[in-house]
C-alpha cells in the first residue's frame, strides 16, 4: 500500500493488548506497518453509571466509527460483543478473528466460597453491570445480591479485592489477553453451555469503510469463517430480539458438520434485580440466519 495502516483504538488496556494483536498479524502476514490512534469514546468517559441505564447504543463503537467514517483512521478494533449489529452507512465488518475461549470467569475472594449453584455462600454479592450475568447467575443461585460494577478488567479486579463485592464474573479471553494476577482468587470457569456468554463475546471484529478495498484485502487475510459464521449467527439473533449489548442475551453459535448450532439463554429480572429466570434453548439450522430464526421462535414460544 505504500504507507502505514492506522489503527483507531479505544484506550483501555484491553482494547490496546486487541489492536497490537491486530497489528502484528498484518505486519507478519502482510508486512505492514500500523500506529495506533486512540479514541475515548462514551463508554469510556462514563465509568460509573450501569450500561442498561445509558440512553442509545454503541457506547463503545460510536466514535470510533466517526473516525472511521471521517477517514481520521484507516480501521478500528472491536471486541464483537460490544458492536451494535447495524452497521452505519459507509462502513463494514471487513473481518472476524478467531475466537478465544467464549467462556465467563468466576473470581472469588476468599472467604466467600460456598455450597451454592455457582459456589457462592448463601447471600453473597456479585459485581456487575451486565444484565445477563446478573440474570444467569440469579437463576443459577437464588439469593446473590447483584451490586453495580463497571470499569476496565483491573479495575473491577483491584475492587474485589478491596471487597466491594464477594465476586465478580469476566471474560476468560480478556483475562487471558491481558495476562492478569489471579492470586490469592478462587477462579472457576464457568460453562458456557451452562452460563451463556454475549453473542460474539471473545471474538474480534474489524471495521473498515466499505469502499477502501485495499484495507478490506488487508484484514480478509485475519478473518476466521468458522468465528465470522457462528458469531453472524448470535448478532443475528440479537438483531431479531432488538437489543443491544444490554439486553440480558446470552448466544453461543458453533459449526458443525450439517450447518450451526446455537445455544441461547434470554434472562428476565425482576425491577430491584434481586430474582431472576431465563427462557433457554439449543437449536440447529443451516446457516447464520436460518439457526437464528429457530432460536427466535423458541424464545418466543417460551414467552407465551
Amino acid at each position: 500500500m505504500g504507507r502505514s495502516i492506522r489503527i483507531g483504538t479505544r484506550g483501555s488496556d484491553l482494547a490496546l493488548v486487541q489492536a497490537r494483536l491486530v497489528a502484528a498479524l498484518l505486519r507478519e502476514r502482510c508486512g505492514i506497518e500500523c500506529t495506533l490512534e486512540v479514541v475515548a469514546t462514551a463508554g469510556d468517559r462514563d465509568r460509573t453509571t450501569a450500561l442498561h441505564e445509558l440512553a442509545g447504543t454503541g457506547f463503545f463503537t460510536k466514535e470510533l466509527q466517526s473516525a472511521l467514517g471521517a477517514g481520521s483512521v484507516d480501521l478500528v478494533v472491536h471486541s464483537l460483543k460490544d458492536l451494535p449489529t447495524l452497521e452505519p452507512e459507509g462502513l463494514t465488518v471487513a473481518a472476524v478473528l478467531a475466537r478465544d475461549d467464549p467462556a465467563d470467569v468466576l473470581l472469588v475472594r476468599p472467604g466467600s466460597a460456598g455450597e451454592g449453584a455457582l459456589g457462592l455462600r448463601a447471600g453473597a454479592t456479585v459485581g456487575t453491570s451486565s444484565l445477563r450475568r446478573a440474570g444467569q447467575a440469579l437463576a443459577l443461585q437464588p439469593g446473590l445480591a447483584i451490586a453495580p460494577l463497571r470499569g476496565n478488567v483491573p479495575t473491577r479486579l483491584r475492587r474485589l479485592r478491596e471487597g466491594a463485592c464477594d465476586a465478580i464474573v469476566l471474560a476468560a479471553a480478556g483475562l487471558a489477553r491481558l495476562r492478569c494476577d489471579l492470586s490469592g482468587l478462587h477462579v472457576r470457569r464457568l460453562d458456557p453451555d451452562a452460563f451463556v456468554p454475549a453473542p460474539g463475546q471473545a471474538a474480534l471484529a474489524i471495521e473498515a469503510r466499505s469502499e477502501d478495498r485495499a484495507v478490506l484485502e488487508l484484514a480478509e487475510t485475519l478473518d476466521d469463517p468458522p468465528t465470522a459464521a457462528a458469531t453472524a449467527c448470535e448478532r443475528s439473533l440479537l438483531r431479531a430480539l432488538e437489543g443491544g449489548c444490554s439486553l440480558p442475551l446470552g448466544a453461543l453459535a458453533r459449526c458443525t458438520a450439517g450447518g450451526i448450532e446455537l445455544r441461547a439463554a434470554l434472562a428476565t429480572l425482576n425491577a430491584g434485580m434481586t430474582a431472576a429466570s431465563v427462557r433457554g434453548c439449543l437449536v440447529q439450522g443451516k446457516g447464520p440466519a436460518d439457526t437464528a430464526a429457530r432460536a427466535l421462535a423458541e424464545l418466543n414460544r417460551g414467552d407465551a
